[in-house]
């Protein structure tokens, strides 16, 4: 199984949210290399991230149990394919600033979709406060 195919069947199972730790040996046959494990914690955290809800880059990467690895949380949702199900717009830079620029396609559509949440947006950053998730 090549690369695309691994990956697609990794992003079907997450979206489809029916994975558990028995599915990674579908996900990666064979043994999943510590990369695919990373971004397999990352997918399925941040699809548990409710509607209305949002989290920090670095918040996610501590929810899934990666350390500080903010930047690597960015670079990776940034890899995600076109129409992804998963949650990354209620993904946000420190503080609650949008970190995708006004005016760019991703960027209107990540407000696009927090205010159809009933994200309150303010001077392009989200009250994490009112906004922010914390599971239980």
């Amino acid at each position: 199984m090549d690369q695309s195919s691994a990956n697609d069947n990794q992003y079907r199972f997450i979206q489809d949210k029916r994975v558990t730790d028995p599915d990674l040996t579908l996900l990666y046959p064979g043994e999943p290399s510590a990369a695919e494990m990373r971004r397999t914690a990352l997918y399925l955290t941040m699809a548990q991230i409710p509607e209305g809800k949002v989290v920090a880059y670095g918040q996610l990467a501590e929810m899934a149990g990666l350390g500080r690895a903010a930047r690597w949380v960015g670079r990776t949702l940034s890899q995600l394919p076109d129409g992804s199900s998963l949650p990354w717009h209620r993904v946000l830079g420190a503080g609650g600033r949008l970190s995708l620029p006004a005016g760019s396609v991703s960027g209107d559509e990540q407000r696009a979709r927090l205010r159809a949440e009933g994200v309150t947006i303010r001077n392009n950053r989200v009250d994490m406060q009112r906004h922010g998730w914390r599971p239980l």
